[in-house]
C-alpha cells in the first residue's frame, strides 16, 4: 500500500471504543467537499452508519471497500460542505404515544447544533408545577389539545396555533385541559434542563 493510501486511512481498531466515533467525525469534518478517507475497523460499523444518517443525511458517501471477515474498510466521502437542510418530523404525526403519556415525545437528534427542540405532551389534566425556567428564552408552539399557562401575575389560555414566548428565568406552570396538551419547544442548546421549583403561590 502506498504512503498516500495509508495517509488516507483512519484505523480505529486500537482506539478505545468511547473515542472511536468522535475521532471519525473529527476526520470527516476536516475533509473538503469531494475528499474522502478509508475507515479501517474490526467489524462492520453499522452504528456509525446510523449516526451519519442522523448527522449528515444526503451529505456523505459510504462505500464498503473490504467486507471482512477480519478487517472492514469503508470509504467515507464528504459530498456537501455542511449538513443539509432536511425535514425532521411531521409534528401532526410525531407523537404516536397514548393520551395518558406525559413528557418529551420527540427531541432533536443531532450532536452538533446550537438549538434544542422537543415535543412535550401532558396527559389530560396533567401539570408541570410552578417553577422558574432556565437561563434561556424558550419559544413554545401549541400543537394540539388545550390548557393554561400560569405566569407570575395571571393565566394565559393555550390552544392549537398559539405561539408563546417564555423569557429566561420567568415563573410559569402548565396545566393541560381535558384532552391533554401537546407543544413544541425551541431554545438555545444547553447541557441539561434544570427547573427551579418555587411552589404554588
Amino acid at each position: 500500500m502506498s504512503e498516500a493510501e495509508l495517509a488516507a486511512e483512519l484505523d480505529v481498531r486500537e482506539i478505545r471504543k468511547p473515542d472511536k466515533h468522535p475521532a471519525i467525525f473529527v476526520r470527516f469534518d476536516a475533509l473538503a467537499v469531494t475528499e474522502s478517507f478509508v475507515l479501517v475497523n474490526n467489524h462492520y460499523p453499522r452504528h456509525l452508519r446510523e449516526e451519519f444518517e442522523v448527522e449528515y443525511p444526503g451529505g456523505y458517501g459510504w462505500e464498503v471497500v473490504e467486507d471482512g471477515p477480519r478487517v472492514w474498510r469503508v470509504r467515507i466521502a464528504k459530498t456537501a460542505s455542511t449538513p443539509l437542510p432536511r425535514i425532521l418530523t411531521d409534528t401532526a404525526t410525531a407523537d404516536p404515544g397514548q393520551p395518558a403519556t406525559t413528557g418529551a415525545v420527540w427531541t432533536l437528534p443531532m450532536r452538533h447544533r446550537d438549538l434544542d427542540s422537543n415535543i412535550i405532551r401532558l396527559a389530560p389534566q396533567g401539570r408541570i408545577d410552578t417553577h422558574r425556567g432556565p437561563d434561556a428564552d424558550v419559544l413554545v408552539h401549541v400543537l394540539a389539545g388545550s390548557g393554561t399557562l400560569n405566569t407570575e401575575t395571571g393565566e394565559l389560555d393555550l390552544a392549537p396555533g398559539v405561539l408563546v414566548w417564555l423569557p429566561r428565568r420567568s415563573q410559569r406552570a402548565f396545566t393541560a385541559g381535558p384532552d391533554g396538551l401537546r407543544y413544541l419547544t425551541v431554545h438555545q442548546r444547553r447541557q441539561g434542563l434544570v427547573l427551579d421549583p418555587i411552589g404554588d403561590r
